[in-house]
């Protein structure tokens, strides 16, 4: 065991040391490797960010039916019986427009402008959790309910909100795409990398298989470039994503306080961060493990009578 960290320990020295002899090649590296996980990581925050303020709205399919000013109680009562049996229905309740008033008085700046109306102009209302949630069968019951005395509006309130949550489907799915072509690259920068060195240590490899050096021993200092490489690499891009939402959030902050809302994109969780950069040294390494296993094939030590 000690033996074994003794090797790694080795040729965890020998990749530093390869870094630094090549230190401006290794630090332009690790700045594209940086700039391609910058990109696809910016877009997860965006995109979890998204879903933050989505998460506060109801997906669930709900209908409001508005009752005229002049709805009479016995239309409330008829109201409330089709929707107790219609099987389209789940539950629903009645918001009374005293209670719509304040809970939109908690809204900053809306109990102002409605002081200043004198009187509440808001109606009473009823609001149904569907079932299902069928384009059909909710125009189906909204022109239903339209038909019934009392009823002066029927709106369906959550299909902005499918709509948001589609949007971020395709999001998610565009931020995959583009995070896979990025580390195709990222993979291609190190496999490179690795070539380079490969070809300049040529003789130096063959020496030490002459000594007896296994392949192992052979391959272990450029596994261990190639994982430094894209953690570096990882450190980088997180610091170019927090130094990015660290800018885009002046302007969203400016523009949440119009809304008399705090609300601001947040960094990665610590845990999502560690992610990144495991998966970016994960990367590395494949890139040099690729390079490695094609092009120390061919080298072998040349005997000379």
């Amino acid at each position: 065991m000690n033996a074994w960290l003794s090797q790694h320990a080795q040729a965890f020295r020998g990749a530093l040391r390869k870094l630094a002899m090549q230190r401006a090649s290794s630090l332009l590296n690790v700045l594209v490797i940086g700039i391609a996980l910058a990109l696809p990581a910016g877009g997860y925050v965006l995109l979890v960010n998204l879903q933050g303020v989505a998460a506060r709205f109801s997906l669930e399919p709900q209908m409001s039916i508005f009752l005229d000013a002049g709805a009479k109680p016995a239309d409330r009562e008829a109201l409330e019986k089709a929707l107790r049996t219609d099987a389209r229905v789940g539950s629903f309740r009645f918001v009374s427009k005293e209670a719509a008033l304040a809970e939109l008085n908690k809204t900053e700046g809306i109990a102002e402008v409605a002081a200043a109306l004198g009187q509440n102009p808001l109606p009473d209302s009823l609001v149904a959790r569907l079932r299902e949630n069928l384009p059909p069968e909710l125009d189906a019951l909204a022109a239903d309910l339209r038909k019934r005395p009392g009823v002066g509006h029927v709106q369906a309130d959550s299909g902005w909100a499918r709509r948001l949550a589609a949007l971020i489907e395709i999001g998610r799915m565009t931020v995959a795409f583009v995070g896979l072509l990025l580390s195709t690259g990222m993979i291609a920068v190190t496999f490179n990398t690795i070539r380079l060195q490969v070809l300049m240590q040529r003789e130096e490899i063959e020496v030490a298989k002459l000594l007896g050096a296994s392949d192992s021993f052979v391959r272990r200092p450029f596994y261990y470039v190639g994982a430094l490489q894209g953690l570096a690499g990882g450190g980088v891009g997180l610091a170019i994503l927090a130094g990015g939402l660290a800018l885009l959030n002046r302007g969203v902050l400016a523009l949440s306080e119009t809304y008399g809302s705090t609300f601001e994109l947040s960094f990665l969780a610590p845990g999502d961060a560690l992610a990144v950069a495991a998966f970016a040294s994960v990367l590395g390494w494949l890139g040099a493990y690729l390079s490695v296993s094609i092009y120390l094939r061919g080298i072998e030590p040349s005997y000379s009578p």
